[in-house]
């Protein structure tokens, strides 16, 4: 069985902390108050900072970054970190813009991570669709993660990254069982786009959870932003009447506050 330690640091990013290894999930430090252009006359203010800063994480084996090209996974502060961290996955354009120790990847392909004394960890990358259908030219290219490695109780890790339910997510959900999932929420909308998301509600969570009845749910990636929709207090209440199959496996980690969670 392995135990994984969790740290909520803001938005969507995440410590992950096992069995020697050290990952960091999009990195965003920047202070609050900024606010960051997305593209297309669309942008979004930074109202809240990091539980932690950077010089309080322990050295990073890697970074998984969904994607590079948004403020709120990849801000500044996040940027400057990556230079620290001894690799980057992320998309394959993202690995072009970023150069360095980065590996690109496309949904479906995998990389491996090996180190002495510690088990080899398998990233795959998985579909993501940030936003509407035919949005991919505006939004530009997105992956999730799945992790697995040896002695895993419950199946991989799933990061889900920034994107909306579609088929392909579902499918993908549905063929990697996943044991954890690190959900990406939010709702987001802009006043330009109207009511077109980009990232799931949390009736589109409930509607996937119902088809993989994952163990543990870490919802992340649901405030301190402008253009986060559904906070906490909005999803708890979506989620009032949902199966307790579904809300019994959600777990809120504290930001800031390792949480330990058998995967």
């Amino acid at each position: 069985m392995s135990e994984v330690r969790f740290t909520h640091i803001g938005g969507p990013t995440v410590l992950i902390e096992f069995e020697g290894w050290r990952l960091l999930t999009d990195p965003t430090f920047d202070a609050p108050g900024r606010t960051y252009a997305f593209g297309w006359g669309t942008s979004s203010r930074k109202l809240t900072g990091p539980a932690l800063p950077p010089d309080a994480l322990p050295p990073l084996d890697a970074v998984l970054l969904t994607h590079d090209h948004h403020g709120d996974n990849l801000d500044d502060a996040g940027r400057a970190l990556l230079a620290t961290a001894g690799v980057t996955v992320t998309t394959r354009s993202g690995a072009r813009r970023l150069g360095g120790a980065t590996r690109g990847l496309e949904a479906g392909q995998s990389t491996r991570l090996e180190a002495p004394g510690r088990p080899s960890i398998e990233i795959t990358a998985t579909p993501c669709r940030h936003g509407p259908p035919l949005s991919h030219p505006i939004v530009g290219d997105v992956i999730g993660f799945a992790l697995t490695w040896p002695d895993q109780d419950h199946g991989p890790l799933w990061i889900t990254g920034d994107t909306v339910l579609h088929s392909a997510l579902r499918k993908t959900a549905a063929d990697l069982a996943p044991g954890t999932v690190l959900l990406h929420l939010g709702g987001v909308r802009f006043p330009l786009t109207g009511p077109l998301r980009y990232t799931m509600t949390a009736a589109d969570a409930l509607d996937l959870g119902a088809a993989i009845a994952p163990v543990t749910v870490l919802p992340v990636h649901y405030e301190g932003w402008q253009h986060f929709q559904e906070g906490r207090e909005a999803i708890t209440a979506s989620w009032a009447d949902a199966p307790t199959a579904f809300t019994g496996a959600v777990t809120w980690l504290t930001p800031g506050t390792p949480r330990a969670i058998k995967v």
